[in-house]
């Protein structure tokens, strides 16, 4: 069931509601994404026979304070490491939904925050190396995948959310 709220709703519920009620819509919208991602990355790797990455585990116990070594496989840590990046993603969506960012420009708005998050992430942990280093391919198959994730995400949340918030303030030089 969309969020629909009339301005007269709005101001009975406050932005922050609205904004918050949003949020925990786009985390739905966030799941789907990952699922999607996850997916998609069996397909590829199956078709590619690239092996699967185990760099966001890594990360992930590394920002918990562990130390992974290069060959630990933690596909547990890896995969909640996905989802919940995804979660706060789609957040971060439901919020951009209700305010007004909508459609293909959300699609390219949270591919590249999906890939700038995981980057800074993977490398300032360490975890990871710079996507210039990689071997020619890798970039795009990381930046395909976090395209599959953020259409699976708006997917669910344009249906979940609507643009209630959307202003037209400041659409001139003021």
């Amino acid at each position: 069931m969309p969020l629909v709220i009339t301005s007269s709703t709005t101001r009975g519920r406050g932005r922050p509601a609205v904004l918050a009620a949003a949020a925990a819509r786009g985390l739905l919208g966030g799941l789907a994404g990952a699922a999607a991602m996850t997916a998609s990355q069996r397909v590829e790797r199956a078709i590619t026979g690239r092996p699967a990455s185990y760099v966001p585990g890594r990360t992930l116990l590394l920002l918990a304070g562990r130390s992974p070594s290069d060959a630990d496989r933690p596909a547990a840590a890896t995969l909640a490491m996905v989802v919940t990046t995804s979660a706060a993603l789609g957040a971060l969506r439901g919020v951009w939904r209700a305010s007004g960012l909508i459609r293909v420009r959300a699609d390219v708005v949270q591919t590249l925050t999906r890939v700038i998050l995981d980057q800074t992430l993977e490398n300032a942990t360490g975890a990871g190396a710079p996507p210039r280093t990689w071997r020619s391919g890798e970039g795009v198959v990381e930046v395909l995948h976090a395209v599959v994730a953020a259409v699976a995400t708006g997917a669910v949340v344009e249906r979940l959310v609507d643009p209630v918030l959307e202003s037209r303030r400041g659409t001139s030089s003021h």
